[in-house]
């Protein structure tokens, strides 16, 4: 499956009519408010509202078969923001031009908000500034978005994408006005994947039941081989404590480079929500021998991604600690 689209070429809109009705009612009593938090689990369609309020802001034709918020996908302001060359709109997020992920967004970037916003919009009705996600500033950065935030805009909307609002810098929060965010039934998001991917109805299923309800997130888990890893997660447990160490030598050499970072997080993400399921389901049903060690396994497979990463330690060493980790606890 190709990737996902980006939430700036994504027209259509389900499950936004919540947040986007609450927007409209605002705009028209123009008491537009000058920041908005936008807030729920990763996937569910922040980023996409995002870019649809700003498509209006900025003067974009309504068009009412894409939503409450929908615009043109011809009008001149939607092929700028598409082009992202709108010089009323300005967007950090951790992806470069060159479609690479960095680790944060740098402050430099987060410094230009300021100049940005005290220049009058040079060809829409308001300046508009995107940060997708805020989660993703590092302290400094942080500060100097709270500095824009103390002095607002005229005619200038600051949208920040949050999936992780908790986290954020208490002034940050007490400045915006919140919407919030909610995953969407399980039959909804595999109809959304059906209608999108090329996917027959049981995968889809599958797929919408691990993004718990956020479609976005299960169009990434599709473009990546979720449905592959979830699978051979799913034969990893079910064997213990043998294991296959060829088939597990074999996965280890698929951890290299880029993409194998997104493999192995996905696998240990795969593996920590089935022990997670698997350690519920036996003590819900009385099964109180070897929780513990269940306990503890499901804790090193959510902690080790994150270290290895912190840390550069080898991927395939990380996967046979947890490995030996798992078998132990299915021995207990």
């Amino acid at each position: 499956m190709d990737e996902p689209l980006h939430p700036r070429d994504v027209y259509e809109a389900q499950g936004l009519e919540g947040p986007e009705t609450a927007f409209l009612e605002s705009l028209s009593r123009g008491r537009l408010h000058h920041a908005w938090l936008l807030t729920g689990p990763e996937g569910v369609g922040k980023a996409t509202f995002a870019y649809r309020v700003a498509r209006r802001l900025l003067g974009a034709a309504h068009d009412p078969s894409h939503g409450l918020l929908g615009s043109k996908i011809d009008d001149p302001v939607s092929r700028q923001v598409a082009a992202r060359s709108h010089p009323d709109l300005m967007v950090l997020e951790r992806e470069t031009d060159d479609g690479k992920a960095r680790k944060v967004i740098p402050v430099d970037e987060a410094r230009r908000l300021p100049e940005f916003f005290a220049q009058t919009p040079a060809s829409a009705p308001y300046r508009v500034a995107i940060i997708d996600a805020v989660d993703d500033l590092n302290v400094n950065a942080a500060n100097a978005v709270l500095k824009t935030l103390e002095e607002p805009p005229e005619r200038g909307v600051l949208l920040l994408v949050s999936h992780s609002p908790g986290r954020l810098l208490a002034t940050i929060r007490s400045r915006c006005r919140t919407l919030a965010f909610s995953p969407l039934e399980e039959g909804a998001v595999a109809a959304i994947l059906q209608q999108r991917a090329d996917l027959t109805f049981e995968d889809a299923t599958r797929l919408a039941r691990m993004a718990h309800g956020a479609p976005g997130l299960a169009l990434r888990l599709a473009s990546v081989g979720a449905l592959e890893v979830d699978a051979a997660a799913h034969d990893i447990l079910r064997n213990l404590p043998r294991t296959d160490d060829a088939a597990l030598l074999a996965l280890a050499d698929k951890f290299k480079g880029a993409e194998g970072q997104d493999r192995f997080e996905l696998l240990f993400s795969r593996l920590a929500e089935q022990v997670h399921d698997m350690a519920t389901a036996q003590a819900l049903a009385g099964e109180g021998i070897g929780l513990d060690r269940w306990a503890q396994a499901w804790e090193l497979l959510t902690r080790l991604p994150g270290e290895a990463e912190a840390l550069n330690l080898d991927r395939a060493d990380a996967f046979f600690t947890a490995m030996r980790e798992l078998r132990a606890a299915a021995a207990a």
